[in-house]
């Protein structure tokens, strides 16, 4: 199994920009198609964006097209989640996932087979 670590988040000022990073260790994530969620305190984990195993699809929650990019280096076994513009309503705890299945439910994180333990990103206004 593969085991990831978010690192990255952090306090920032709206407007601005931070990127995580997800690196994964045990197994090469070349093998799993890659998402990001993010979860606000008392709302449900939501997705943000996800890249499939050859980074040949990409997806976007709407509410951070334009803004967020993802990308993965196979190599590093890292994958990223470059966010700019921030919004307050950025603020989450934000959590990379692996699918390792055929289809690629990318939206349905209870779909997703490894996590990692998050990590905090708090935008003030």
């Amino acid at each position: 199994q593969v085991q990831l670590v978010e690192s990255g988040g952090g306090l920032v000022q709206a407007g601005g920009s931070l990127r995580l990073s997800c690196a994964a260790s045990g197994r090469t994530i070349s093998i799993y198609n890659m998402g990001w969620f993010r979860q606000a305190p008392g709302k449900e984990r939501e997705f943000v964006a996800g890249i499939s195993r050859s980074g040949d699809r990409i997806y976007y929650a709407d509410s951070v097209k334009g803004r967020f990019t993802i990308s993965r280096d196979n190599a590093k076994n890292t994958v990223y989640l470059q966010m700019n513009s921030l919004k307050p309503e950025d603020t989450a705890v934000y959590f990379c996932a692996a699918d390792f299945g055929s289809t690629w439910y990318f939206r349905e994180h209870q779909k997703y087979d490894y996590w990692g333990q998050g990590t905090q990103v708090t935008v003030s206004s």
